[in-house]
């Protein structure tokens, strides 16, 4: 049942008589503010406007499971409806983070089984989830509608099956990029034969095949359903069949591309994709060959997001696809594509927004594939509304980098990733310091920032100066000395994340930070040159923060291999493993 805020007496204030309005209107007005910033900033305003808030809402982001308790978040918040929850630190993708860590999100649903029963979403990134929890989750809230787990480890397809047999209003669940142990597809057959609601289903990432009967039987009754994503076990025979039932896809996350078809099941198969009018996302196409493309392209001309990062498709075979996305504004791809399949991009994609260019194999030596500067360019010139770019490649120039940020000046996220640490501008042999001080000063919207290569200190000069509205910078393999983090921490003041890996900045780079770090949501070093006394200096300068030095097995006493630094309104945290210690 939904809590009921009581009446408070009317004070006397003339301030507040200023903004009295009715309870119901003011929340109401409030209740059309959908971004958390906006409404965060809206309960500062005066006490009044702080209780319609917190009446109002009805979805809370938190960005690290630790800066807040949920017994806290519950009494600030009493009718939450849905949460978005985020665990481990980032830099866990990269195995910087040790298993059994700890963000653990049993607790949390212990807590909103009691005071919010009516709870229907709940969105987790990073976080450890059991099949006990998905249980506990699948019973505890009659009214549950939608689950996405991204990035999360701990179950298994059998916590699926309790979401599925339980939870009678489902209408999304999602799971992405986690480490799930996949005992069996059966899980799908759990959905009882008379729910219809699901209108979000992504098993993408799961390895084993499926229950294809079930899912069949799934898809067909659910006729709302717009976003279906599977694994690669499902055929192309077998895509075709769930098209058939389910023409009304807004997102498509094919399996296996690469089955043999007579002339027949081709003909069906494009068929199928030719009915799709609605589509305007596209994803899987594991193992693509190049014979069985054609079939895409009458659904090509609606579609906005195009996502071959499991496809190694070569240039060409990138070309002929794209000449038919006229409308696309996000484009991933595999490193396969070359500057060749670039150049494409730049030709076929005007409308171009976000590109992310990942690397095939970031392991490989003697590599004979890739992309370099040349088709960062090409596309700089072809797509000028760019404004999202991750990029792997293996050289870059101080030069080409000042041209892609000249044609594109509106970057909000760059993230350049060269894969051999300290490489410098191959034609000149200078450090990349002149490549990312271009972006700072040009890009003036710029928010997230990634660097690489060798740079010195100046680069950090750079974003001190320059980098104002920059909120996250990750940085690996890079830097002088201390001085260059200080330029960050002194010169950037909406930073909320910074992540640093194998760098040279220590204690004084680190301390240089007390004033900052209270407005930021979280600091990671990790193989750097702090040392325990430099952590516990910060830990008593700054106790409001949690401060935490991961020690892992056979490392001295001296330095702090892995510092997490964090704000928090609930203090040091309760659930720490022996190797985490709280300073």
């Amino acid at each position: 049942m939904e809590c009921k805020r009581k009446k408070e007496s009317p004070e006397s204030n003339g301030s507040n008589r200023a903004t009295a309005f009715p309870d119901e209107v003011l929340e109401r007005v409030l209740s059309m503010l959908k971004s958390h910033k906006d409404r965060s900033s809206v309960s500062l305003v005066c006490k009044e406007w702080y209780n319609a808030e917190r009446w109002s809402r009805r979805h809370v982001f938190i960005g690290n499971c630790y800066s807040v308790s949920p017994e806290i978040l519950t009494r600030r918040f009493p009718n939450i409806r849905s949460v978005t929850l985020k665990g481990k630190p980032r830099f866990s993708d990269f195995n910087l983070v040790p298993p059994n860590w700890g963000a653990d999100i049993h607790s949390w649903l212990i807590v909103f089984a009691k005071k919010y029963p009516l709870l229907e979403e709940l969105r987790l990134k990073r976080m450890t989830v059991t099949d006990e929890s998905l249980e506990f989750l699948s019973l505890s809230f009659s009214n549950f509608r939608a689950l996405s787990l991204m990035s999360c480890d701990g179950f298994s397809t059998d916590g699926l099956a309790a979401i599925a047999t339980n939870c009678k209003n489902l209408t999304e669940i999602d799971i992405q990029e986690n480490g799930i142990q996949d005992k069996s597809g059966s899980w799908l057959s759990c959905f009882p034969e008379s729910f219809t609601s699901l209108e979000v289903l992504n098993f993408a990432n799961l390895q084993n095949d499926v229950n294809f009967d079930a899912l069949e039987r799934l898809v067909n009754r659910c006729k709302s359903l717009k976003t279906l994503k599977v694994n690669k076990s499902i055929t192309l025979e077998q895509l075709q069949r769930l098209l058939v039932r389910a023409p009304q896809l807004a997102e498509l996350g094919s399996g296996s591309f690469s089955q043999e078809l007579t002339t027949q099941q081709y003909s069906d198969l494009e068929s199928a994709f030719n009915n799709c009018k609605s589509l305007h996302t596209l994803s899987g196409l594991w193992a693509a060959t190049p014979q069985y493309l054609p079939v895409l392209y009458h659904a090509c001309t609606n579609l906005t997001f195009l996502n071959l990062s499991y496809s190694t498709l070569d240039s060409d075979d990138l070309s002929k696809l794209l000449v038919h996305c006229p409308n696309l504004r996000r484009l991933w791809v595999l490193d396969t594509v070359e500057d060749k399949g670039l150049e494409a991009v730049g030709s076929y994609c005007p409308l171009l927004e976000e590109l992310r260019v990942f690397p095939a194999d970031p392991f490989e030596e003697g590599i004979v594939h890739g992309v370099t500067e040349s088709g960062f360019i090409a596309v700089s010139y072809g797509c000028r509304r760019l404004h999202y770019v991750l990029y792997f490649c293996r050289q870059m120039t101080n030069a080409a980098v000042a041209t892609v940020v000249q044609n594109c000046p509106d970057f909000t996220h760059f993230r350049l990733c060269i894969m051999n640490p300290h490489q410098p501008d191959y034609l000149t042999n200078e450090p990349m310091d002149e490549a990312f001080g271009a972006v700072v000063k040009t890009c003036t919207k710029l928010q997230r920032l990634a660097v690489s290569g060798l740079l010195t200190d100046l680069t950090f000069e750079y974003i001190g100066k320059y980098a104002k509205n920059m909120e996250t910078l990750s940085v690996a393999f890079a830097g002088s000395s201390d001085w260059g983090m200080q330029c960050v921490l002194e010169g950037c003041p909406k930073l909320r994340k910074l992540e640093i890996r194998d760098s040279p900045f220590g204690n004084a780079a680190l301390l240089s930070g007390l004033e900052k770090y209270e407005s930021m949501r979280s600091l990671w070093m990790s193989d750097c040159n702090v040392t325990m006394n430099g952590a516990r200096l910060l830990a008593k300068e700054m106790p409001r923060l949690n401060v935490e030095v991961i020690k892992e097995e056979g490392n001295d006493n001296i330095r702090a291999e892995k510092v997490y630094v964090y704000r928090s309104v609930a203090g040091p945290r309760r659930d720490a493993p022996p190797f985490v210690l709280t300073l």
